[in-house]
């Protein structure tokens, strides 16, 4: 199977991947957690363009970037495990650049989900978990948690609130459209309460 976690920055869905990895491994399966940007082979420079505040990068440079790193991904890594018989949990993925590039940065959805499909060869996933929280706790929290680690990637953490309002409005919307993919969990509440949450979504829908 093929999940992704999505949501706005500090949703928790970077530690929340790990939780339900272990979860989903001690049921016996192999899981394989990778990530968007960063899994693939060329994937960590392309990181650190993209995320870090010592860039400024266009828009359209900016799609066409996550759109590179995404092929890579989808044929090094997603594909072969799959391939192999393995679950695969993607922490961002095709939903992340239709909220933050569509709605968020404004840029043609048609051009992206064209770029998307040409990237992907058509590969969507299986079940894809949306942890919505609050745009000004969600913030927040990135925001603190930028300044704890002293991290160079908070170029989207520093963007204005009302560029993350219009991201979680696409992640709404996406929801709305997709709902037999998107399952919304709450991500309000302590790490124990929403990985509960995001193993019963999981359980519900894939009968895992």
């Amino acid at each position: 199977m093929f999940l992704t976690l999505e949501g706005v920055e500090g949703c928790g869905k970077t530690s929340q991947a790990r939780r339900l990895a272990e979860v989903l491994r001690r049921g016996g399966r192999t899981v394989l957690v990778t990530r968007e940007p960063g899994g693939s082979p060329i994937g960590p420079p392309l990181r650190a363009v993209l995320l870090s505040q010592d860039y400024a990068v266009a828009p359209k440079t900016e799609l066409l970037l996550y759109a590179a790193e995404r092929a890579e991904h989808v044929e090094r890594v997603i594909r072969p495990a799959l391939e192999r018989g393995e679950w695969v949990l993607c922490d961002r993925y095709g939903d992340a650049t239709r909220a933050y590039q569509a709605w968020g940065r404004g840029l043609p959805r048609e051009s992206v989900e064209v770029l998307h499909a040409f990237a992907t060869g058509g590969l969507e996933p299986d079940l894809t978990l949306y942890l919505r929280l609050s745009v000004e706790e969600s913030v927040a929290r990135a925001r603190r948690r930028d300044d704890q680690t002293a991290t160079r990637e908070g170029r989207f953490e520093a963007e204005a609130l009302a560029f993350h309002r219009r991201v979680a409005e696409g992640y709404d919307a996406l929801a709305l459209e997709f709902p037999d993919r998107i399952v919304t969990v709450d991500a309000s509440g302590s790490m124990d309460e929403v990985g509960e949450r995001l193993l019963g979504a999981v359980e519900a829908r894939l009968g895992a």
